[in-house]
Protein backbone atom coordinates (compact mmCIF):
# COMPACT_ATOMS: atom_id res chain seq x y z
CA UNK A 1 0.00 0.00 0.00
CA UNK A 2 1.38 3.22 -0.96
CA UNK A 3 2.45 5.52 2.32
CA UNK A 4 -0.84 8.68 1.50
CA UNK A 5 -3.34 5.67 1.03
CA UNK A 6 -2.00 4.00 4.09
CA UNK A 7 -2.31 7.40 5.83
CA UNK A 8 -5.67 7.89 4.87
CA UNK A 9 -6.68 4.47 6.08
CA UNK A 10 -5.07 5.47 9.34
CA UNK A 11 -6.64 8.68 9.58
CA UNK A 12 -10.23 6.47 9.11
CA UNK A 13 -9.21 4.59 12.06
CA UNK A 14 -9.24 7.07 14.40
CA UNK A 15 -11.00 6.88 17.65
CA UNK A 16 -10.88 8.97 20.84
CA UNK A 17 -9.90 11.60 18.12
CA UNK A 18 -12.58 10.94 15.23
CA UNK A 19 -14.66 14.11 15.82
CA UNK A 20 -11.04 15.47 14.70
CA UNK A 21 -12.29 14.54 10.72
CA UNK A 22 -15.52 16.58 11.14
CA UNK A 23 -13.36 19.96 11.02
CA UNK A 24 -13.01 21.56 7.55
CA UNK A 25 -8.68 21.42 7.57
CA UNK A 26 -8.53 17.33 8.78
CA UNK A 27 -12.00 16.20 6.47
CA UNK A 28 -10.23 18.49 3.23
CA UNK A 29 -7.10 16.36 3.66
CA UNK A 30 -8.50 12.88 4.26
CA UNK A 31 -10.52 13.60 1.25
CA UNK A 32 -7.53 14.59 -0.43
CA UNK A 33 -6.13 11.89 0.54
CA UNK A 34 -8.45 9.17 -1.16
CA UNK A 35 -8.47 11.20 -4.05
CA UNK A 36 -5.03 10.53 -4.59
CA UNK A 37 -5.49 6.77 -5.75
CA UNK A 38 -8.76 7.58 -7.87
CA UNK A 39 -8.37 10.24 -10.62
CA UNK A 40 -7.19 13.42 -11.52
CA UNK A 41 -10.76 14.43 -11.59
CA UNK A 42 -11.53 13.58 -8.20
CA UNK A 43 -7.68 15.12 -7.01
CA UNK A 44 -8.37 18.36 -8.56
CA UNK A 45 -11.88 18.58 -6.70
CA UNK A 46 -10.20 17.63 -3.11
CA UNK A 47 -7.01 19.40 -3.86
CA UNK A 48 -9.20 22.97 -3.93
CA UNK A 49 -11.04 22.06 -1.62
CA UNK A 50 -8.00 21.14 1.05
CA UNK A 51 -7.02 25.08 0.09
CA UNK A 52 -10.38 26.40 -0.08
CA UNK A 53 -10.33 25.01 3.78
CA UNK A 54 -7.09 26.18 4.53
CA UNK A 55 -7.37 29.65 3.33
CA UNK A 56 -10.97 29.95 5.29
CA UNK A 57 -8.71 29.63 8.38
CA UNK A 58 -5.80 31.42 7.27
CA UNK A 59 -3.40 28.74 7.55
CA UNK A 60 -2.20 28.19 3.38
CA UNK A 61 0.90 29.07 5.01
CA UNK A 62 0.70 27.40 8.52
CA UNK A 63 -0.88 23.64 7.02
CA UNK A 64 0.36 21.99 10.41
CA UNK A 65 -1.05 24.63 12.73
CA UNK A 66 -4.28 24.03 11.43
CA UNK A 67 -4.33 20.55 11.91
CA UNK A 68 -2.65 20.77 15.00
CA UNK A 69 -5.48 23.40 16.03
CA UNK A 70 -7.73 21.12 15.34
CA UNK A 71 -6.45 18.61 17.70
CA UNK A 72 -6.13 20.42 20.65
CA UNK A 73 -9.74 21.91 20.35
CA UNK A 74 -11.06 18.36 19.92
CA UNK A 75 -13.84 17.90 22.77
CA UNK A 76 -13.45 14.22 23.43
CA UNK A 77 -12.90 11.55 26.39
CA UNK A 78 -9.17 11.83 26.74
CA UNK A 79 -9.38 16.03 26.70
CA UNK A 80 -11.99 15.70 28.83
CA UNK A 81 -10.27 13.31 31.41
CA UNK A 82 -7.31 14.84 31.36
CA UNK A 83 -8.77 18.65 31.80
CA UNK A 84 -10.45 17.70 35.26
CA UNK A 85 -6.82 17.30 36.91
CA UNK A 86 -8.09 14.69 39.15
CA UNK A 87 -6.02 11.80 38.89
CA UNK A 88 -4.53 9.78 35.87
CA UNK A 89 -6.10 8.84 32.64
CA UNK A 90 -6.93 5.37 32.57
CA UNK A 91 -3.74 3.36 30.47
CA UNK A 92 -6.77 1.84 27.68
CA UNK A 93 -8.02 5.84 26.78
CA UNK A 94 -4.25 7.04 27.07
CA UNK A 95 -3.24 4.33 24.76
CA UNK A 96 -5.91 5.04 22.30
CA UNK A 97 -5.46 8.47 22.27
CA UNK A 98 -1.29 8.42 22.08
CA UNK A 99 -2.03 6.23 18.97
CA UNK A 100 -4.43 8.45 17.34
CA UNK A 101 -2.02 11.28 18.16
CA UNK A 102 0.43 9.70 15.97
CA UNK A 103 -1.25 9.67 12.92
CA UNK A 104 -2.46 13.07 13.69
CA UNK A 105 1.11 14.28 13.84
CA UNK A 106 2.06 12.57 10.38
CA UNK A 107 -1.04 13.74 9.08
CA UNK A 108 -0.02 17.47 10.22
CA UNK A 109 3.51 16.89 8.63
CA UNK A 110 1.78 15.96 4.42
CA UNK A 111 3.44 18.26 1.84
CA UNK A 112 1.91 18.85 -1.43
CA UNK A 113 5.14 17.40 -2.48
CA UNK A 114 4.02 14.02 -0.62
CA UNK A 115 0.50 14.04 -2.29
CA UNK A 116 1.58 14.38 -5.93
CA UNK A 117 4.47 11.48 -4.90
CA UNK A 118 2.32 8.87 -4.77
CA UNK A 119 -0.52 9.83 -7.55
CA UNK A 120 -0.16 7.62 -10.47
CA UNK A 121 -1.39 10.66 -12.51
CA UNK A 122 0.59 12.96 -11.14
CA UNK A 123 1.45 14.39 -15.05
CA UNK A 124 -2.51 14.62 -15.91
CA UNK A 125 -2.33 17.41 -13.20
CA UNK A 126 0.93 18.73 -13.96
CA UNK A 127 -0.40 21.11 -16.36
CA UNK A 128 -3.40 22.86 -13.81
CA UNK A 129 -0.44 23.93 -11.56
CA UNK A 130 -2.08 23.50 -8.70
CA UNK A 131 -2.18 25.95 -5.33
CA UNK A 132 0.10 24.83 -3.25
CA UNK A 133 0.00 24.98 0.62
CA UNK A 134 3.12 25.34 3.20
CA UNK A 135 3.35 22.87 5.85
CA UNK A 136 5.58 24.52 8.19
CA UNK A 137 5.53 22.89 11.89
CA UNK A 138 3.27 21.77 13.77
CA UNK A 139 2.05 22.97 17.36
CA UNK A 140 4.84 22.47 19.88
CA UNK A 141 1.81 20.49 21.57
CA UNK A 142 2.13 17.64 19.01
CA UNK A 143 6.06 17.18 18.54
CA UNK A 144 7.99 14.70 20.01
CA UNK A 145 7.23 11.11 20.19
CA UNK A 146 3.54 9.90 21.03
CA UNK A 147 4.53 9.39 24.25
CA UNK A 148 5.62 13.10 24.58
CA UNK A 149 2.34 14.72 22.45
CA UNK A 150 -0.02 12.67 24.82
CA UNK A 151 1.57 14.02 28.10
CA UNK A 152 1.96 17.67 26.67
CA UNK A 153 -1.40 17.42 24.95
CA UNK A 154 -3.13 16.37 28.66
CA UNK A 155 -0.87 19.62 29.81
CA UNK A 156 -2.67 21.80 27.09
CA UNK A 157 -6.04 20.26 28.43
CA UNK A 158 -5.94 20.77 32.05
CA UNK A 159 -4.11 24.40 31.55
CA UNK A 160 -6.80 25.68 28.68
CA UNK A 161 -10.28 23.20 28.88
CA UNK A 162 -11.64 21.44 25.91
CA UNK A 163 -13.48 21.46 22.54
CA UNK A 164 -14.80 25.24 21.97
CA UNK A 165 -14.15 26.14 25.83
CA UNK A 166 -10.51 25.92 24.94
CA UNK A 167 -10.97 28.13 21.96
CA UNK A 168 -13.32 30.62 23.19
CA UNK A 169 -13.95 32.85 26.39
CA UNK A 170 -17.45 33.85 25.60
CA UNK A 171 -20.57 32.27 24.71
CA UNK A 172 -24.14 32.83 24.08
CA UNK A 173 -27.25 30.61 24.81
CA UNK A 174 -29.53 30.52 21.42
CA UNK A 175 -31.70 28.11 19.78
CA UNK A 176 -31.38 25.53 22.53
CA UNK A 177 -27.43 25.91 22.12
CA UNK A 178 -24.43 27.06 23.36
CA UNK A 179 -22.75 28.90 20.39
CA UNK A 180 -19.08 30.52 20.82
CA UNK A 181 -18.47 34.46 20.49
CA UNK A 182 -15.89 35.04 17.80
CA UNK A 183 -14.99 38.35 18.67
CA UNK A 184 -16.10 38.76 22.48
CA UNK A 185 -15.42 42.23 24.03
CA UNK A 186 -11.92 43.48 25.27
CA UNK A 187 -12.65 45.75 28.33
CA UNK A 188 -9.91 45.23 30.72
CA UNK A 189 -10.06 45.83 34.38
CA UNK A 190 -7.52 48.69 34.01
CA UNK A 191 -10.03 50.23 31.69
CA UNK A 192 -12.53 50.76 34.78
CA UNK A 193 -12.25 53.57 36.52
CA UNK A 194 -13.05 54.60 40.25
CA UNK A 195 -16.16 51.67 42.17
CA UNK A 196 -13.06 49.62 42.93
CA UNK A 197 -14.83 48.77 46.38
CA UNK A 198 -18.31 47.36 44.78
CA UNK A 199 -16.41 45.96 41.93
CA UNK A 200 -13.78 44.25 44.14
CA UNK A 201 -16.95 42.40 46.32
CA UNK A 202 -17.73 40.86 42.48
CA UNK A 203 -14.18 40.08 42.41
CA UNK A 204 -13.38 38.19 45.43
CA UNK A 205 -16.66 35.88 45.08
CA UNK A 206 -15.26 35.36 41.35
CA UNK A 207 -11.96 33.91 43.28
CA UNK A 208 -13.57 31.95 45.80
CA UNK A 209 -15.41 30.61 43.11
CA UNK A 210 -12.60 29.58 40.47
CA UNK A 211 -10.70 28.07 44.01
CA UNK A 212 -13.61 25.46 44.75
CA UNK A 213 -14.60 27.69 47.85
CA UNK A 214 -18.11 28.83 48.76
CA UNK A 215 -19.32 31.47 46.34
CA UNK A 216 -22.61 33.47 45.97
CA UNK A 217 -24.74 33.75 43.11
CA UNK A 218 -24.72 37.76 42.56
CA UNK A 219 -26.76 40.27 40.93
CA UNK A 220 -24.76 43.98 40.09
CA UNK A 221 -27.57 46.64 40.29
CA UNK A 222 -28.13 50.55 40.11
CA UNK A 223 -27.96 53.29 37.56
CA UNK A 224 -27.35 53.03 34.21
CA UNK A 225 -24.15 53.43 32.54
CA UNK A 226 -22.10 52.54 35.84
CA UNK A 227 -20.25 49.81 34.72
CA UNK A 228 -21.87 46.69 35.86
CA UNK A 229 -21.84 44.66 32.85
CA UNK A 230 -18.41 46.03 32.09
CA UNK A 231 -17.34 44.56 35.30
CA UNK A 232 -18.16 40.93 34.69
CA UNK A 233 -16.46 41.43 31.07
CA UNK A 234 -13.57 42.31 32.63
CA UNK A 235 -13.29 39.82 34.96
CA UNK A 236 -14.12 36.99 32.34
CA UNK A 237 -10.62 38.90 30.65
CA UNK A 238 -8.87 38.95 33.68
CA UNK A 239 -9.75 34.91 35.10
CA UNK A 240 -9.66 33.35 31.32
CA UNK A 241 -6.71 31.82 31.34
CA UNK A 242 -7.49 30.61 35.46
CA UNK A 243 -10.36 28.06 33.36
CA UNK A 244 -14.04 30.89 33.68
CA UNK A 245 -15.97 31.39 30.44
CA UNK A 246 -18.81 33.32 30.52
CA UNK A 247 -22.23 31.96 28.79
CA UNK A 248 -24.71 35.41 27.91
CA UNK A 249 -28.31 33.76 28.40
CA UNK A 250 -30.97 36.71 27.53
CA UNK A 251 -34.13 36.83 30.10
CA UNK A 252 -36.64 35.27 27.59
CA UNK A 253 -34.70 32.21 28.04
CA UNK A 254 -34.22 31.58 31.52
CA UNK A 255 -36.90 28.59 30.98
CA UNK A 256 -34.33 27.16 29.05
CA UNK A 257 -31.93 27.22 32.60
CA UNK A 258 -31.60 23.10 32.79
CA UNK A 259 -30.79 22.65 29.03
CA UNK A 260 -27.71 24.84 28.89
CA UNK A 261 -26.73 23.73 32.52
CA UNK A 262 -27.57 19.76 31.21
CA UNK A 263 -24.82 20.58 28.68
CA UNK A 264 -22.02 22.49 30.76
CA UNK A 265 -22.39 20.46 34.75
CA UNK A 266 -20.04 17.38 33.71
CA UNK A 267 -17.04 20.18 32.10
CA UNK A 268 -13.98 21.11 33.98
CA UNK A 269 -14.61 24.77 33.37
CA UNK A 270 -15.87 27.22 35.71
CA UNK A 271 -19.04 29.15 34.27
CA UNK A 272 -20.61 32.37 35.10
CA UNK A 273 -23.98 32.26 33.24
CA UNK A 274 -24.35 35.92 32.55
CA UNK A 275 -28.36 37.61 32.40
CA UNK A 276 -27.85 41.43 31.62
CA UNK A 277 -30.31 44.33 32.06
CA UNK A 278 -32.64 42.03 34.08
CA UNK A 279 -36.19 43.00 35.31
CA UNK A 280 -39.88 41.70 35.16
CA UNK A 281 -42.96 43.66 34.38
CA UNK A 282 -44.77 41.04 36.24
CA UNK A 283 -44.54 37.74 37.74
CA UNK A 284 -44.09 35.91 34.39
CA UNK A 285 -42.96 31.87 33.48
CA UNK A 286 -39.55 33.56 33.39
CA UNK A 287 -39.41 35.35 36.75
CA UNK A 288 -40.93 32.08 38.12
CA UNK A 289 -37.92 29.93 36.65
CA UNK A 290 -35.18 32.33 37.90
CA UNK A 291 -37.07 31.82 41.19
CA UNK A 292 -36.44 28.53 41.06
CA UNK A 293 -32.79 27.94 39.76
CA UNK A 294 -31.85 30.51 42.74
CA UNK A 295 -33.99 28.71 45.44
CA UNK A 296 -32.45 25.24 44.07
CA UNK A 297 -35.24 23.60 42.52
CA UNK A 298 -35.10 20.36 40.48
CA UNK A 299 -32.88 22.21 38.05
CA UNK A 300 -30.41 23.58 40.37
CA UNK A 301 -27.21 24.79 38.93
CA UNK A 302 -23.96 22.40 39.23
CA UNK A 303 -21.24 23.21 41.56
CA UNK A 304 -19.13 24.49 38.22
CA UNK A 305 -21.77 27.08 37.62
CA UNK A 306 -22.78 30.91 38.84
CA UNK A 307 -25.06 33.28 37.86
CA UNK A 308 -24.48 36.81 37.76
CA UNK A 309 -27.21 39.28 36.45
CA UNK A 310 -27.20 42.89 36.40
CA UNK A 311 -30.29 45.24 36.56
CA UNK A 312 -31.09 48.94 37.07
CA UNK A 313 -33.81 47.86 39.76
CA UNK A 314 -32.60 46.77 43.29
CA UNK A 315 -35.85 44.72 43.44
CA UNK A 316 -35.85 43.59 39.93
CA UNK A 317 -40.14 43.81 39.38
CA UNK A 318 -41.58 46.94 38.07
CA UNK A 319 -44.00 48.01 40.51
CA UNK A 320 -46.73 50.62 40.17
CA UNK A 321 -49.25 52.12 42.69
CA UNK A 322 -52.17 49.94 41.25
CA UNK A 323 -50.07 47.28 41.90
CA UNK A 324 -50.31 48.03 45.84
CA UNK A 325 -54.21 48.60 45.74
CA UNK A 326 -55.20 45.56 43.66
CA UNK A 327 -58.06 43.35 45.09
CA UNK A 328 -56.20 40.45 46.12
CA UNK A 329 -57.00 39.25 49.57
CA UNK A 330 -53.45 38.35 50.19
CA UNK A 331 -51.74 41.33 48.19
CA UNK A 332 -49.41 41.96 51.53
CA UNK A 333 -47.84 37.43 50.40
CA UNK A 334 -47.84 38.63 47.32
CA UNK A 335 -45.48 42.03 47.22
CA UNK A 336 -43.22 40.67 49.54
CA UNK A 337 -42.38 37.84 47.16
CA UNK A 338 -41.33 40.42 44.57
CA UNK A 339 -39.36 42.01 46.24
CA UNK A 340 -37.73 39.38 48.13
CA UNK A 341 -36.50 38.04 44.46
CA UNK A 342 -33.68 39.97 44.40
CA UNK A 343 -32.30 38.59 48.28
CA UNK A 344 -32.11 35.20 46.36
CA UNK A 345 -28.77 36.33 44.99
CA UNK A 346 -26.37 35.77 48.18
CA UNK A 347 -24.28 38.82 46.76
CA UNK A 348 -25.81 42.06 45.71
CA UNK A 349 -23.46 44.79 44.55
CA UNK A 350 -24.79 48.33 44.31
CA UNK A 351 -23.51 50.89 41.47
CA UNK A 352 -24.72 54.46 42.06
CA UNK A 353 -24.20 57.08 40.16
CA UNK A 354 -20.88 59.36 40.61
CA UNK A 355 -20.96 62.85 42.38
CA UNK A 356 -19.40 65.31 39.80
CA UNK A 357 -16.05 64.96 41.84
CA UNK A 358 -16.00 60.95 41.24
CA UNK A 359 -17.07 61.63 37.70
CA UNK A 360 -14.34 64.32 37.16
CA UNK A 361 -11.61 61.86 38.40
CA UNK A 362 -13.22 59.34 35.73
CA UNK A 363 -12.01 61.68 33.29
CA UNK A 364 -8.51 62.02 34.12
CA UNK A 365 -7.66 58.99 34.72
CA UNK A 366 -9.12 58.00 31.24
CA UNK A 367 -6.99 61.38 29.80
CA UNK A 368 -3.74 59.72 31.66
CA UNK A 369 -4.31 56.22 30.49
CA UNK A 370 -4.88 58.19 26.74
CA UNK A 371 -1.59 59.82 26.84
CA UNK A 372 -3.34 63.25 26.75
CA UNK A 373 -2.17 64.76 29.86
CA UNK A 374 -1.42 67.79 28.40
CA UNK A 375 -5.44 68.69 27.75
CA UNK A 376 -6.61 67.58 30.98
CA UNK A 377 -7.60 71.05 32.93
CA UNK A 378 -10.09 71.16 29.37
CA UNK A 379 -11.01 68.21 28.96
CA UNK A 380 -12.30 68.19 32.41
CA UNK A 381 -14.22 71.56 31.80
CA UNK A 382 -15.48 70.14 28.89
CA UNK A 383 -16.68 66.72 30.46
CA UNK A 384 -18.96 68.54 32.63
CA UNK A 385 -20.84 70.29 29.58
CA UNK A 386 -20.91 66.52 28.10
CA UNK A 387 -22.64 65.39 31.01
CA UNK A 388 -25.09 68.25 31.02
CA UNK A 389 -26.02 68.08 27.62
CA UNK A 390 -26.73 64.49 27.98
CA UNK A 391 -28.70 64.68 31.57
CA UNK A 392 -26.21 63.20 34.28
CA UNK A 393 -23.03 62.05 34.97
CA UNK A 394 -21.63 58.25 34.80
CA UNK A 395 -18.83 56.38 33.73
CA UNK A 396 -20.31 55.39 30.66
CA UNK A 397 -21.01 59.42 30.02
CA UNK A 398 -17.27 59.97 30.80
CA UNK A 399 -15.92 57.40 28.37
CA UNK A 400 -18.04 58.60 25.74
CA UNK A 401 -16.85 61.68 26.17
CA UNK A 402 -13.62 60.92 25.81
CA UNK A 403 -13.86 59.15 22.81
CA UNK A 404 -14.78 62.24 21.27
CA UNK A 405 -12.40 64.49 22.75
CA UNK A 406 -9.51 62.25 22.18
CA UNK A 407 -10.53 62.34 18.52
CA UNK A 408 -10.59 65.60 18.19
CA UNK A 409 -7.31 65.93 19.93
CA UNK A 410 -5.56 63.65 17.64
CA UNK A 411 -7.21 65.07 14.57
CA UNK A 412 -6.07 68.61 15.39
CA UNK A 413 -2.57 67.43 15.21
CA UNK A 414 -2.50 66.17 11.90
CA UNK A 415 -4.58 69.16 10.52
Amino acid sequence: MKPISELALQMESLSIYSGVLRQPVPKALLCLLWAAGLNAKALAAAWGGLVQALAEENAIEGFAQAVSQAVLYDENPFSLTAAKQSGAVPAGLREAAKRDLAVLTKAAAVTPQDILADCPFRDEVSVLHLPAWKTGEPSPYLCGTAEEAADKTAGFYRDHGCGMYAKYRAFIWRNHAILPVEHPDQTQMADLKEYQEPRRLVIDNTESFLNGLPANNCLLYGDRGTGKSSTVKAILNEYYSQGLRVIEMPKEFLMDFPDLVAQIARLPMKFIVFIDDLSFSKQDDTYASLKAVLEGGVAARPENTLIYATSNRRHLVRETFSDRMGDEVHRGDTIQESLSLADRFGLSVNFSLPSKEKYLAIVEELAKQRGLHAHIDRLKEEAEQWAIARGGRSPRCARQFMNSAEAKIKLSKKA
